[in-house]
């Protein structure tokens, strides 16, 4: 891996940090996400208007992904109303990548290896700890279940858009019909659930949210390049290093509260990722 595509993954881990931190800054998590989704959803279509119409065989991967995606913009939104950035994004995208391997072991039938077995059990271990900190911090628990929901979500739009993309054969056009579909259905998800209060109402939430879906739509653009000139696994590794900079954004931006515990189930966290990862 040369120094140009190294430095080019961890700004885009860098990124996908940071749109997470910008869902935080405004005062609706849920219209910033709605904003954000949306935004992602015309970067998608303008994506798709340049490119042939995808065959009948993608379309149910397509539909199937926009929904785990629109589950997965739910429960984070939901997540960031109850817990802080340093908490909950290690626990939504740690836990995935161990739910992902699990489910490849169990329902697809690929073996296990020593390296990510360790990282499993690093992982696991990481995510009790910091989970088990929400009681001992005084934080709000009802911010677990959104977050575990969002890695749950996670692992299931890795499997399908795995599949899916090789079904279609250009993973940015399916890419972007995933994100046209996720556009709408969260956008009829959260006006059905919160009704106007989960529309914007302010300069800012449109900005901050318009920013976010630049920074997730490039941040993934970075990633899906850097496989194509680099090996996957190690591009895959380096990518979670987003964890570390979600908790030194929380830390240092929003002042969030860091124990002991927190920076060393952190970093278990991202160690066990990085062992599943590498081991691929």
């Amino acid at each position: 891996m040369t120094v140009t595509v190294l430095l080019a993954v961890l700004g885009a881990a860098f990124l996908h940090a940071s749109w997470n931190a910008l869902l935080r800054v405004g005062t609706s998590r849920v219209a910033a996400m709605m904003v954000l989704s949306a935004g992602q959803g015309v970067i998608g279509l303008g994506v798709v208007l340049t490119h042939d119409w995808p065959g009948a065989a993608v379309w149910p991967w397509i539909l199937a992904s926009g929904l785990i995606h629109t589950g997965y913009q739910t429960f984070l939104a939901f997540a960031y109303e109850h817990g802080d950035l340093g908490r909950v994004y290690p626990l939504a995208r740690g836990t995935a990548p161990m739910l992902t391997l699990l489910a490849n072991a169990l329902w697809l039938g690929e073996a296990v290896s020593a390296m990510e077995t360790l990282g499993i059990l690093v992982l696991g271990a990481g995510i009790i700890l910091l989970a088990g900190g929400v009681w001992r911090s005084g934080e709000s628990r009802r911010m677990l279940p959104y977050a575990f929901g969002a890695a749950f979500a996670t692992a299931g739009y890795t499997v399908v858009d795995g599949i899916g993309a090789r079904i279609e054969g250009q993973a940015v056009v399916y890419l972007g019909w995933v994100m046209v579909v996720a556009g709408v259905a969260f956008a009829a998800l959260m006006l059905a659930l919160r009704g106007r209060a989960s529309l914007p109402r302010s300069g800012r939430v449109w900005a901050l949210g318009s920013l976010g879906a630049v920074f997730s739509y490039g941040a993934y653009a970075v990633v899906v390049w850097a496989m194509t000139v680099a090996p996957i696994p190690l591009v895959a590794a380096l990518r979670e290093t987003s964890i570390f900079f979600a908790v030194m954004i929380g830390w240092l931006v929003f002042r969030e509260r860091m124990t002991p515990l927190k920076g060393v189930s952190a970093a278990m966290i991202v160690a066990g990722v990085l062992l599943t990862r590498l081991a691929a």
